[in-house]
């Protein structure tokens, strides 16, 4: 009987768990669901990068990808 109950109180333990981590994905899901990270900035943005000449080359184009990230 006393295995029964501690088997009955880890299923309720894992089960109430696993709930609360699907109703918290779904809070985020839903949070998330309506941000439009693509809409053109509000106020007065600059543009910060400016356009290099593309080059052809493709060692020159590896060492710009090392050092530039792109």
């Amino acid at each position: 009987m006393k295995t029964a109950w501690q088997m009955i109180k880890v299923f309720v333990l894992f089960t109430s768990c696993t709930l609360l981590f699907y109703y918290s994905l779904v809070w985020f899901y839903r949070e998330y669901e309506n941000y439009h990270r693509y809409n053109e900035p509000q106020g007065s943005a600059v543009k910060v990068s400016t356009a290099e000449s593309v080059s052809t080359d493709w060692v020159e184009r590896l060492i710009f990808f090392y050092r530039d990230g792109e």
